[in-house]
């Protein structure tokens, strides 16, 4: 057991810390495992957001997660699994509707003035001494 007060801190830090990277790795591990049972869509996705969950805290490389990402992939593709299309935002959202030329004429901006440059100031003669 640490004596110095930092050292006994530093314990406590590493035990939560500990604890909250064992809690990603098990979600990660989780939701991999799902991927492999059931390839779908649905299961793919969260298996790729856990991953990116798991680089932003660090637990795992950026190029281990890109590694495992690229594996997802290729087994859903031999799997068959189409890849999820856009967000619910895009699906709830309306056709926009289009608008022609002649329905509103184009109106063009007048180019921004440029401030006017500056003048250095004129350098005084050095005063003697």
């Amino acid at each position: 057991m640490p004596i110095i007060k930092s050292a006994k801190k530093r314990v406590k830090v590493a035990r939560k810390a500990t604890v909250r990277n064992v809690k990603t790795k098990r979600s990660l591990k989780t939701a991999l495992k799902a991927f492999v049972a059931k390839p779908a869509a649905k299961t793919q996705s969260a298996a790729q957001s856990n991953l990116d969950k798991a680089v932003k805290k660090g637990v795992i490389s950026k190029k281990k997660a890109a590694r495992k990402k690229s594996q997802l992939a290729s087994t859903a593709k031999k799997a068959g699994v189409k890849p999820a299309t856009g967000t619910k935002k895009a699906a709830a959202k309306p056709a926009a509707k289009k608008t022609t030329a002649a329905a509103k004429p184009a109106v063009k901006k007048a180019p921004a003035k440029k401030p006017a440059a500056k003048k250095a100031p004129a350098k005084k003669p050095a005063a003697k001494k």
